[in-house]
């Protein structure tokens, strides 16, 4: 019987003995009963678990100060029975925990009589009216929200069942869990049973319901599927959705959202049944994926923004700070999260917000080591992967990223082989991310808006190589979802670091690989920047090679005229629509060079290719009567070519502005002279001078364990 079989197979032996003794021991699941005197002394004791409650109770007391409002649903995201509704869990979740700390039974009695005006309502409730295309709750607009209020509430009812009546009990359970229960189970079982961040939500709030009220059945739904047959649920869902080293298939932002019902079902699997050891589970993929998480932030703790990411976000949001508590007291005391929660400025009020913060007093804290590797991607780690170059220590950090993983599911972009740049704790080449003003109603409801279609998601909105200006796939969901790109090297050292990827499919014809590498170089103060970019195909082929910059251009090896009288989109379709193209110079070189000042910090990007290019200078805002888009600012490398077509850029960082001071240090590139050698197409030489000294690069892309070779 394979492992996961037989695991599940326990689980069903032990559920008639699951909600029993654990069961009555409340509460039990962010906090248990048998440590809420020492969360209390830790609470006197520790500075960052004193801070933490100082913000839960502020909350709590607002909450007890305001008078209690359960409206009728209406609004979409954003709108004002949304937000109250939102509030009103939060309101739950914070009183609970201040009633076990303080034991005043008027933080209990909030949470009572807000639940027993939710009960005397709910059942009366139908799907919400503002429901779009997505699944409808009946609290909110998408069902997606009713699981967060469920998993958050449950919580709250949990941390003060004790102290309510049981008469009062009776009436919420009857008519507001039960039912909600019913709800998730039945009119949202397809969500359920969805293999989706949608499905995770849904099953940890049936789940910890189920243990919660003591329902046995509603367990089993949670951990193995509606049927209860193991094919869909938690249990699958952690098997499918990570890869074996926890990189999660929708991409960094999702994974963040993700982390915390995944989190929160197994922390509370595990207070109630601590010998399924769930956090053992595959190899310890919970562990793995919680690295993962915090691994794809830059050193200033925001997410690398690939796929339909809202690129506020950073390691400091909820579910994160949730996740590293529990990852460091429940699954493995790392001292490198205690760094990221005191990053993070906040614990959760819980055992595990406990742990962390008596470590962190005790002096336990390590820098979290930031590494250079490839996550693969796929349930079976064979659909490409997320590469990551990292240069430097976590105040000052060369960070480079390698999009070579899947699509991503419907939350992915068609941007094969996309690669962002960081350094100076700022983005320099980026993600545009999604198009959302999340949760402002008058922006399209909250919800993404039409660019995000027609713009974010397609391929020109990327750092990456668009063929006869349409995008990847044609812009199919289902096609891209079929396949995914090849990772073909990987080398990490203190001198050169680099990823190689190819992607096969996203072109009917062409072939597409990109190598991109840290490369130090003795003359240079930072290592540079290696890009090599090819695309093959017998026919010949307009390509755009689009690099989104932050920051301005100060100088070029060309003369720049912008338009200045009247602008025009850059094309008609496929993104192209949305750019305006503010100038265009075409090369008498087949060298040059951009340099673009940002954070202070120069970055000169010299390019080579085999025959002149055309470069346009571009900006975001083309076919947006409603402002829609926010302001991004490019340059695109064009040209023609039949059989292979290399583009080759280097970027150095060199250099600093003090404003204060009013000083300017290197603002003029050490890198000049560059010339490209060719022996082929797959092995050619880049020489240079830095600082008048001749430096050789040598490419070789067949020699995957030695791809780049310095002299």
């Amino acid at each position: 019987m394979p492992v996961e079989n037989k695991y599940l197979y326990t689980l069903g032996l032990l559920f008639c003995l699951v909600l029993g003794a654990n069961a009555q021991q409340r509460p039990s699941i962010l906090m248990t009963k048998e440590k809420v005197s020492a969360i209390q002394q830790g609470i006197r004791q520790y500075p960052l678990l004193s801070a933490s409650y100082q913000e839960v109770l502020i909350q709590a007391d607002a909450a007890l100060a305001a008078p209690i409002n359960v409206p009728v649903p209406k609004d979409g995201g954003g709108g004002v029975t949304h937000e109250q509704h939102k509030k009103n869990y939060a309101n739950i979740f914070n009183c609970g925990i201040v009633y076990q700390i303080t034991k005043d039974i008027r933080y209990a009695n909030y949470i009572r009589d807000i639940l027993l005006n939710y009960a005397s309502q709910y059942e009366k409730w139908p799907l919400h009216p503002a429901k779009k295309e997505q699944e409808p709750g009946r609290i909110f607009w998408q069902n997606l929200n009713d699981f967060v209020w469920q998993v958050y509430t449950i919580q709250g009812y949990d941390m003060v069942y004790d102290a309510l009546a049981v008469k009062d009990r009776q009436q919420i359970e009857t008519h507001l869990f039960k039912p909600i229960l019913h709800f998730f189970t039945v009119d949202c079982k397809k969500t359920l049973d969805w293999i989706h961040n949608h499905g995770t939500w849904c099953l940890a709030a049936v789940g910890m319901t189920g243990y919660v009220l003591n329902q046995p059945e509603y367990v089993q739904m949670a951990l193995k599927g509606s049927k209860k047959d193991g094919k869909t649920g938690y249990m699958v869902q952690l098997n499918e959705l990570f890869s074996p080293d926890g990189y999660y298939a929708e991409g960094p932002y999702y994974q963040r959202y993700a982390m915390l019902p995944f989190i929160i079902l197994a922390k509370t699997i595990n207070n109630y049944q601590p010998e399924l050891k769930i956090f053992d589970y595959r190899n310890k993929i919970l562990s793995k994926a919680m690295n993962t998480t915090l691994q794809t932030t830059y050193t200033n703790g925001f997410f690398f923004p690939i796929n339909d990411a809202i690129k506020d976000k950073s390691f400091k949001s909820p579910e994160i700070v949730l996740g590293v508590n529990i990852a460091y007291a429940d699954i493995a005391p790392e001292p490198g999260l205690l760094d990221v929660a005191q990053r993070q400025q906040r614990v959760t009020v819980s055992d595990a917000g406990l742990e962390v913060s008596k470590a962190i007093s005790e002096g336990k804290s390590q820098p979290f080591d930031y590494i250079s590797t490839w996550f693969t991607d796929g349930a079976k780690g064979d659909q490409g992967g997320l590469g990551i170059l990292r240069h430097g220590d976590n105040k000052d950090q060369q960070c480079v990223v390698l999009k070579a993983a899947s699509q991503g599911m419907g939350h992915g972009h068609f941007d094969r082989l996309n690669m962002l740049y960081y350094d100076n704790n700022v983005e320099m080449f980026f993600d545009y991310g999604a198009s959302r003003f999340i949760n402002i109603e008058s922006k399209g409801g909250g919800g993404y808006l039409k660019e995000n279609n027609t713009w974010a998601k397609q391929t020109i909105a990327h750092n990456t190589i668009v063929a006869d200006r349409t995008s990847h796939f044609k812009g199919k969901l289902k096609d891209a979802e079929l396949t995914a790109p090849k990772i073909s090297g990987f080398k990490n050292t203190p001198t050169i670091k680099y990823l190689y990827a190819k992607e096969d499919k996203a072109y009917t014809g062409i072939g597409l690989s990109r190598l991109v590498g840290l490369v130090s170089v003795p003359e240079l103060d930072k290592p540079l920047l290696v890009d090599v970019f090819q695309a093959q195909s017998n026919k010949e082929h307009h390509y755009d090679l689009p690099f989104w910059y932050k920051g301005h251009i100060v100088a070029a090896s060309f003369p720049i005229t912008a338009n200045t009288a009247e602008l025009r989109p850059f094309g008609t379709d496929n993104g192209y629509q949305h750019i305006w193209n503010v100038a265009a110079m075409q090369t008498k070189e087949n060298t040059g060079f951009v340099s673009i000042l940002n954070n202070y910090r120069f970055y000169t990007t010299y390019f080579i290719h085999d025959t002149p290019l055309k470069i346009n200078l571009v900006r975001t805002g083309a076919n947006d009567p409603y402002l829609n888009l926010t302001e991004a600012n490019g340059f695109i490398q064009s040209a023609k070519g039949k059989g292979v077509t290399t583009f080759v850029n280097l970027t150095e960082t060199h250099g600093n502005v003090s404003p204060g001071n009013e000083t300017v240090v290197n603002a003029k590139p050490s890198v000049t002279h560059l010339q490209i050698q060719k022996k082929s197409d797959r092995k050619f030489s880049l020489i240079f001078l830095a600082r008048e000294t001749q430096r050789r690069l040598d490419i070789d892309l067949d020699d995957n364990d030695n791809i780049i070779k310095i002299q």
